[in-house]
């Protein structure tokens, strides 16, 4: 293998790594827009409560939506750790909330959280 090949092999695997592990907010968008566009958005609660503004915000507290209870009584603020746990199992960490979907790989559950860091 030339040097110049290697090199470039090594950064293709280093960045790919890199966006992994942070999550890819451009295909976290794609995701959105497949999965989670039915019940929610980035700026109107539907069904589900609005996006923007979730990483950092207190779970249950977007203005006028009707949560269940226990998302109302939950300690829990968003961030990638409760995010991922969330977006896995909403019942195991909420138990009693009302999403009845998951979001079982955690590849496409990182680029989610991605995207919806992006959402400010």
């Amino acid at each position: 293998m030339k040097p110049l090949f290697q090199l470039f092999l090594v950064t293709a695997l280093l960045d790919a790594s890199v966006a992994h592990a942070g999550g890819d907010a451009k295909n976290g968008e794609l995701i959105y827009s497949s999965r989670c566009i039915a019940c929610h958005s980035i700026d109107s609660s539907r069904t589900g409560p609005s996006h923007r503004g979730v990483v950092g915000r207190k779970a249950g507290s977007v203005a006028d939506f009707d949560y269940s209870a226990a998302l109302k009584k939950s300690k829990v603020v968003w961030n990638e750790k409760t995010l991922n746990k969330w977006l896995e199992n909403p019942e195991k960490l909420i138990p009693g909330q009302k999403m009845g979907y998951s979001v079982p790989d955690a590849k496409d559950r990182q680029d989610l959280i991605a995207y919806l860091r992006s959402q400010k």
